[in-house]
């Protein structure tokens, strides 16, 4: 995939990612202060299931069809086999478990996710479990055709079908209490995935006009190359998900144990991962934009033998992910009562902001590293760093959330994180090979960050008088303005690269 095409695919994605985070702020202000936090509480416990069923019949399928997809076309063949078998696979996967999430809704709600008020939403949600596979599959395709705009539309049209619904049915469901109000959300939930799947599917059919079907691969080799894939990356996901499921479950009950009660258990639950995390993941938009652009790009340069082209994006994937990991690690530990009171109107979540913060750099880069290994084929080696990576997280959950709060489950997350690219970075080494420059790569924008944060700091003491939100403005942009000149006066990145990405 020539550079052009991957800044390109990167920038549809992040403008599509920042619309639908832009929106999923709104929709998350709204609901924070319609249910309070112990509602989103109750709704991030359904929201592992949710990720379980996508870990089995989508995520998989979705990454495989896009590196086989950009290695059939290298190679002067057609994928439509490719996507023909995975969306059967997929698709038949999502509607079993739909049926079996639906028939015994009550028994994971009380039994497994410890709140039956849960149940309702559960069964709503298994109506959508069958169009996200298909969906998921679709896009892969474009992913892999190196067609970056009809996956990215469909992410807008999936939040903004989510907000509509959930806008026209809140106001009868929410009054009704807290279980009627998460309901209101899963639906918009299930609803924004339909219609995205009508969407994408109507983009896949419409490009197929005029067409070509070049010689593709016989059924049986189809079949064994994508079952070859699929199932180290889905057992990963799996995997992640299974753990993540059970910490977000033991998460209140180990609160439980440190001291507070149900409801402020499941409250604090809510903030971090309710309120908390979605504004911790919006500075990784371009990011993720990246990472899902770079598997089918290292699948075509590995196919073709490039390998210096290979480590070329390597070597700057791994420095945007740097220089914007520690960039908002500034943001969210030098202003994070100000971000609290901008987007929520209140500080509840200053104290995790902080926290959450030192987690940045690591996160985001987890995110590159993870899509740059998934190019290169390596799902086992990822499957093998994230579960090192969960058990860790896990382990911090059970033991150090009844002795610290809220604090473990956080410190736990940043020894997973650690750990993870820690693993993540020693395969690159061996695969590639690739020499990181710890200098360029950490220690500058690290400084630039410390310094950006400290500049900042000062600035917000001659603000007193000013409104809060306005001067929690003020100090965002003040922040990111003086880290990218900082960035730019230490060469961690160069004018090159700003001209490559306009």
């Amino acid at each position: 995939m020539e550079k052009s095409k991957i800044i390109k695919g990167a920038f549809i994605l992040t403008l599509a990612n920042i619309i639908t985070r832009i929106l999923g702020f709104v929709y998350r202000v709204c609901m924070a202060d319609l249910i309070g936090a112990e509602g989103m509480g109750l709704y991030q416990l359904i929201t592992p299931v949710y990720m379980l069923v996508w870990s089995i019949s989508s995520s998989g399928f979705s990454m495989v069809i896009s590196k086989l997809s950009a290695s059939e076309t290298a190679c002067g063949r057609s994928s439509s086999v490719i996507l023909k078998i995975s969306c059967v696979l997929s698709g038949v996967t999502a509607a079993v478990l739909s049926l079996i999430v639906f028939k015994n809704s009550y028994f994971i709600a009380e039994r497994l996710l410890g709140d039956v008020r849960t149940a309702l939403s559960l069964r709503l949600l298994c109506f959508c479990f069958p169009f996200m596979a298909l969906g998921s599959c679709i896009r892969g395709w474009f992913f892999g055709m190196q067609n970056s705009f009809p996956p990215a539309a469909s992410q807008v049209v999936e939040q903004v079908s989510r907000m509509t619904i959930i806008f026209l049915i809140g106001g009868l469901l929410i009054p009704k209490g807290i279980e009627y109000a998460c309901a209101a959300a899963v639906t918009g939930m299930a609803v924004g995935e339909i219609v995205s799947c009508i969407y994408i599917a109507i983009s896949f059919l419409t490009g197929l006009k005029g067409f070509k079907h070049r010689n593709s691969l016989r059924a049986s080799s189809a079949l064994k190359l994508i079952l070859v894939s699929v199932i180290p990356l889905t057992l990963n996901r799996l995997t992640s998900s299974l753990l993540s499921a059970l910490q977000n479950v033991l998460i209140p009950s180990r609160l439980i144990a440190f001291g507070l009660s149900k409801t402020a258990a499941v409250s604090e639950f809510g903030r971090l991962s309710g309120m908390a995390m979605p504004l911790l993941m919006f500075p990784s938009s371009f990011l993720t934009a990246v990472s899902i652009t770079i598997v089918p790009a290292i699948s075509e340069s590995f196919a073709k033998r490039q390998m210096r082209s290979v480590r070329r994006t390597i070597e700057k994937s791994i420095l945007f992910s740097s220089v914007t990991g520690f960039g908002a690690a500034a943001l969210f530990t030098a202003l994070p009562l100000q971000i609290s009171v901008l987007v929520y109107g209140e500080g509840s979540i200053s104290s995790l902001l902080f926290m959450l913060g030192f987690l940045c750099p690591f996160m985001y880069l987890n995110v590159m590293t993870t899509g740059i290994l998934n190019g290169m084929g390596e799902q086992t080696p990822i499957f093998i760093n994230g579960l090192a990576g969960s058990a860790v997280c896990l382990g911090f959950v059970w033991f150090a959330i009844p002795e610290l709060g809220i604090g473990g489950c956080i410190l736990g997350s940043l020894f997973s994180m650690i750990i993870t690219c820690g693993l993540n970075i020693l395969r690159l080494i061996k695969k590639a090979p690739f020499s990181p420059d710890l200098f360029s790569l950490v220690l500058k924008p690290m400084l630039c960050a410390l310094l950006s944060a400290l500049m900042t700091d000062s600035l917000s003491y001659r603000l007193g008088d000013v409104h809060p939100k306005a001067a929690a403005l003020v100090l965002c942009l003040f922040l990111m303005g003086a880290y990218f000149l900082l960035l730019l006066a230490v060469g961690a990145i160069k004018k090159e690269d700003i001209k490559s990405l306009l």
